[in-house]
């Protein structure tokens, strides 16, 4: 089984994220990702897209969806959940926004393992009907499902573990042992 995906097990997506002032005595501002356009966008990454009061939405750039014939089960679940998602990865940056598109990924155990470092903001966002469609297509095609088994434990032996009285063949017990004081 090949490791290198197929052009078709990948998609590009475009993210938009919103720079909104908030009230907070520590921090002036909160980052968010808002929406997530199939497709690569034509406008280069942080175009401003709209504005209001207090508030900005960027095209923070694109992101590349790539699905694994091994990962299958876990896109599934994202597939049957009442709401599928895609979940969208920001990263501090030193830069002047300070903020970075990291990537986008429809596995929810990758989103999870990001959310996990402290360092990333991980958004889940509705999947679009497209990438739902897509990944519904990967799935059929490679899912192979996994019977579920649960370990039988192995019966306890109570002999296993007793002393023995040596020459007697029977137990010793601290019943005996108190009768001896």
């Amino acid at each position: 089984m090949s490791t290198v995906p197929n052009p078709s097990d990948r998609m590009t997506v475009g993210v938009v994220v919103e720079h909104r002032r908030i009230d907070h005595p520590w921090q002036s501002h909160r980052w968010q990702a808002v929406a997530v356009l199939p497709g690569a966008p034509a406008a280069p990454a942080w175009t401003v897209l709209g504005q209001g009061e207090g508030w900005v939405r960027y095209l923070a750039g694109t992101a590349e969806l790539t699905l694994y014939p091994g990962e299958t089960e876990t896109y599934a679940y994202n597939l049957e959940s009442p709401e599928p998602a895609i979940y969208v990865v920001l990263r501090k940056s030193d830069d002047a926004r300070g903020i970075r598109l990291l990537g986008a990924t429809v596995d929810p155990g990758e989103a999870h393992a990001h959310a996990d470092t402290g360092d990333d903001l991980v958004e889940a966002l509705p999947l679009p009907g497209i990438v739902r469609d897509w990944m519904a297509a990967f799935v059929a095609v490679h899912h192979v499902p996994r019977t579920k088994w649960k370990r039988k434990r192995d019966r306890v032996d109570p002999e296993a573990m007793a002393i023995r009285v040596p020459g007697q063949g029977r137990f010793e017990s601290s019943e005996e042992d108190d009768d001896d004081e």
